[in-house]
């Protein structure tokens, strides 16, 4: 498919606070450095100080004004988002953007977080619950725009509510569905509560297509010694503009939906070309997983309690 122009634009973001979290390398790590030159202040949470230093140093080689900062964060710790949120709190300094970005994906065995969850369900999903509650005063103050990023794996599946945590029959990818099925779902609840209850604060989705990033390669750390067949196959199509993106293309939706002045509350959006794999960004429906009040206000209640946190409607 011919590649058509694609306006990235930015908005000026001067005066504006950012939180990106899995910032320190592909699609965060992009996303950081177009917010950061677009004069937002940008805070990376991240779990691996030395990626976190060579994401500054990226940035700034990209965007020598940027005002970007580390802190420490651990999404599958409960208790180490909590640490984030009070130091942020303290600082008090309202958050005008958050991007819900950081993720694992298919581990080829099971694991767990530290506090016992499925770890993609653990990360992917609840530890960004906690992060929005635990942010939520400063999010207000802000009168903030939340986007969460979604998986194109999300329009299929749904949520194993008899084994939310895969304990007895762990299947990786229907694992890796469910945590972003779940986080969409929030999403759009928190769009609607914060309606309903005034607290100033929208939010929408997005998902980068498909794109030869960091998820599917060799990661040793989720048990993955060695790049995917699907990985490399990615590769091969984004360099020859097939069908899929690029790793710089990959970003643009959540760009659009985090900044954009015409992003729809409650939106969904995606890349543009067929089978949104890839393309310029533009809004798209809901995946059928995603649609429905009673599935989203169940994985609200139910997700908070597994969390340990409260909102201010209850």
């Amino acid at each position: 498919m011919p590649r058509e122009p694609i306006d990235s634009s930015v908005p000026d973001l001067t005066g504006r606070r950012a939180v990106v979290t899995g910032g320190s390398d592909g699609i965060g790590l992009g996303l950081a450095t177009r917010l950061a030159a677009a004069g937002a202040e940008v805070l990376l949470p991240v779990r691996n100080p030395r990626k976190g230093e060579a994401a500054l140093a990226a940035i700034r080689r990209a965007a020598p004004d940027a005002d970007v900062s580390l802190r420490e964060l651990d999404l599958s710790s409960l208790a180490s988002v909590a640490a984030l949120g009070t130091a942020l709190r303290r600082e008090g300094r309202p958050i005008h953007l958050l991007i819900n970005n950081a993720g694992v994906m298919t581990p080829p065995e099971r694991q767990t977080t530290a506090d016992g969850f499925e770890l993609q369900f653990g990360t992917n999903h609840l530890g960004h619950v906690a992060l929005v509650a635990h942010l939520l005063p400063l999010l207000r103050a802000g009168r903030a725009r939340v986007t969460s990023q979604l998986s194109v794996a999300a329009r299929r599946g749904g949520i194993n509510w008899d084994d939310l945590n895969w304990a007895r029959s762990y299947d990786g990818t229907k694992a890796y569905r469910q945590s972003k099925i779940a986080l969409g779902l929030f999403g759009l609840e928190l769009d609607r509560r914060s309606r309903a209850n005034g607290w100033g604060v929208t939010s929408n989705l997005a998902h980068p297509g498909v794109a030869p990033t960091s998820l599917l390669a060799a990661r040793p750390e989720v048990g993955r010694d060695r790049d995917t067949l699907g990985v490399r196959l990615i590769r091969v199509l984004s360099a020859r503009g097939i069908l899929v993106g690029t790793v710089d293309t990959a970003p643009l939706p959540a760009l659009y939906a985090a900044t954009a002045p015409d992003a729809v509350p409650g939106g969904f959006y995606g890349p543009r070309w067929p089978g949104h794999l890839g393309g310029p960004p533009a809004e798209q429906q809901p995946y059928p997983s995603l649609r429905g009040t009673g599935p989203a206000e169940r994985v609200w209640r139910v997700s908070a309690e597994l969390a340990k946190v409260t909102f201010p409607d209850g």
